[in-house]
């Protein structure tokens, strides 16, 4: 049965006036429906430049990305994107922030807005509905963006440090209530993100990135117990032995660059 996601020898360069600059170079790896994969490397490595091409913002230069086996130009829609922040508007209600991409790909159906009602009540967001994003907690924010990508019913949500600029305490419960919602939802995930604890605690596989321009460095499977929350995770037996594996190679890098 062929994989959800399929990159096959993906390389992309970055073009201007000036120069070239090769960002990434045969990326090849596939993904299970309903598989959580967490992509770490160095600083500029082209993590973003994945998650880009699977949202249709950018183009393989070489190589074939597929959805469902098909090329990904038939799939638009079907991988969408969680940015770092929330991007929550504070003109529009938490209602109408949630089904502003209805509104954008003219999908605003009574049928579809139900259905980002229902999300919004299921996941503790129902009495909030007509507020404004500034009266909402971080964490929430963050419940009302992921919210927002569910509601366009796309098979691969893409998650780009979305937690980043919430303090560690907020960080580890919105960390769990992200996990939740996209395990509830059976959704299949890629999330990149430069904190390698976060990455075990929520991820079936890490991908390691080498530098720019990046190839697959290794694919660590992660066999944590998947019934637990991330937070929990992090107290798992084997969870260092994960870290210090991900740490050496990533350490290594930086020891060639001195």
């Amino acid at each position: 049965m062929a994989k959800l996601l399929e990159f096959e020898g993906v390389s992309f360069i970055y073009h201007s006036l000036e120069n070239e600059t090769p960002a990434l170079d045969n990326i090849t790896f596939g993904m299970e429906r309903e598989e959580f994969v967490a992509i770490v490397g160095p600083s500029g490595s082209g993590k973003t430049t994945i998650l880009s091409l699977l949202a249709g913002l950018l183009e393989p230069s070489s190589g074939s990305i597929k959805i469902d086996g098909k090329p990904i130009k038939e799939m638009r829609g079907k991988a969408s994107l969680m940015p770092q922040r929330d991007q929550l508007f504070e003109w529009r209600s938490i209602i109408r922030n949630v089904t502003l991409g209805l509104e954008i790909t003219r999908t605003n159906t009574a049928e579809n807005k139900e259905y980002a009602l229902s999300l919004l009540k299921k996941y503790g967001l129902g009495e909030f509905i007509k507020k404004r994003p500034s009266e909402l907690s971080g964490g929430m924010r963050q419940r009302a963006a992921l919210i927002r990508t569910l509601v366009t019913s796309p098979e691969i949500l893409l998650l780009d440090e979305p937690f980043s600029a919430l303090d560690f305490q907020t960080r580890l419960n919105v960390c769990n209530d992200v996990y939740s919602i996209i395990k509830e939802e059976k959704k299949t995930a890629v999330f990149v993100t430069h904190d390698i604890s976060e990455a075990i605690s929520m991820a079936d596989k890490i991908i390691i990135l080498t530098e720019r321009p990046a190839n697959i460095k290794g694919i660590i499977n992660i066999d944590l117990n998947k019934n637990l929350t991330p937070l929990e995770r992090r107290e798992e037996p084997n969870f260092a032995g994960y870290f210090k594996t991900i740490w050496d190679e990533l350490e290594a890098h930086n020891d060639r660059r001195t």
